[in-house]
């Protein structure tokens, strides 16, 4: 994704080009307010994160058969939607949830944030991404790898190996080099510091990251910051004369490069350090309170359809997660994923995740 997003989130692809969390405006209606349907409405509104995108003649076939339309509320970085969603929960803003994560998916479920609800198409999700099987109150959509990216010319011109590690990271070869986004304000920042709490576990983490800030890490808000900003690899970091050449991102970042590119290059412009990477995976699910419950299942029921899985890879760059779904060849040529990622149980994360974001923040930020 949570992935988000997973994204991944809003990719600004060249100069004057559109990002792709702007490529969800396109699709269905949006608006800020609360609201919006209720039982017998034909409307149907998604809450998101900033990543949601899908083509419109996909979405504009699921609102032709279903008669629903399809109204879209993108609430800003994951974390900060999650949190929204939970607070609004009693009178929530719409009626399907998007975007949580493995990240912060027990924090969803312990706040009640979901009804139970198996959509049609979910024998068909691939077995390990499956989550919840007995209540059924969320729905893997799709998975992507949370890895650093590199900027391939500044190596090169450097005549430095890029790292491929966590371990790589806190060498001195590598200092104020890398950006990486607030653990508690961002799903990459967060799946980036859970990485290095699988990779170093409960007693080795937080020593790492003293390295790392002895190293000179830079630490911003969010994932738009870090890679269209502060990170000199991308499209939207190289106009901003950006200075940090190790940013953590997707796995799938490089191709969006490659595939959003005016002219396109051969080869893309930035790697990813697949020693770095840690496997996110996004849900999907059923609002409680919702005011369209019929509507938002056939919403859930359409986000497991082959038609979106396969249109989601080139839209949200992320991978899908129903058997049998196309992954796009750019993926497979320039974002492969992770074939040893990092990974954690969700019970884990569960009970860990508050204490190591305060720990991590009393830490790195202060």
């Amino acid at each position: 994704m949570s992935i988000t997003h997973k994204r991944f989130a809003a990719v600004v692809v060249g100069l004057g080009m559109v990002g792709l969390s702007a490529c969800g405006s396109s699709s269905g209606s949006k608006g800020s307010e609360s609201g919006g349907s209720g039982s017998g409405s034909k409307t149907v509104t998604l809450v998101a994160h900033d990543s949601w995108a899908v083509s419109k003649n996909v979405l504009a076939a699921f609102e032709k058969q279903s008669g629903y339309k399809v109204r879209v509320l993108e609430d800003g970085d994951a974390g900060q939607a999650v949190n929204k969603a939970i607070l609004t929960k009693d009178n929530p803003q719409g009626d399907v949830f998007f975007g949580v994560d493995n990240t912060l998916l027990s924090r969803a479920l312990d706040n009640g944030l979901f009804q139970s609800y198996e959509p049609k198409g979910s024998d068909l999700v691939l077995p390990e991404y499956r989550v919840d099987q007995d209540q059924h109150r969320v729905t893997p959509i799709d998975t992507g790898d949370i890895c650093v990216n590199y900027d391939k010319a500044y190596f090169t011109e450097h005549k430095l190996a890029p790292p491929s590690s966590f371990d790589d990271l806190v060498k001195p070869a590598y200092k104020n080099l890398l950006v990486t986004e607030n653990a508690s304000t961002s799903s990459p920042g967060l799946g980036f510091l859970l990485g290095t709490a699988a990779r170093y576990g409960d007693d080795g983490w937080a020593d790492y990251w003293e390295k790392l800030k002895a190293n000179g890490v830079k630490v911003v808000d969010g994932w738009e910051q870090a890679y269209n900003e502060e990170f000199s690899g991308s499209a939207g970091g190289r106009k901003a004369k950006a200075d940090r050449p190790l940013v953590v991102s997707y796995a799938s970042s490089p191709p969006a490069e490659v595939i959003y590119a005016d002219p396109k290059p051969t080869t893309a412009p930035t790697g990813v350090a697949t020693g770095t990477c840690f496997r996110q995976v996004e849900y999907a699910g059923l609002l409680s309170n919702a005011g369209n419950a019929e509507g938002g299942k056939a919403l859930l029921d359409f986000l497991l359809t082959k038609t979106f899985q396969d249109d989601m890879p080139l839209n949200m760059f992320v991978y899908p997660v129903r058997k049998g779904a196309q992954v796009p060849p750019e993926f497979t040529k320039y974002g492969p994923q992770a074939k040893d990622p990092e990974t954690m149980a969700p019970e884990k994360i569960a009970d860990n995740r508050d204490d190591w974001v305060k720990s991590w923040t009393s830490l790195v930020l202060k």
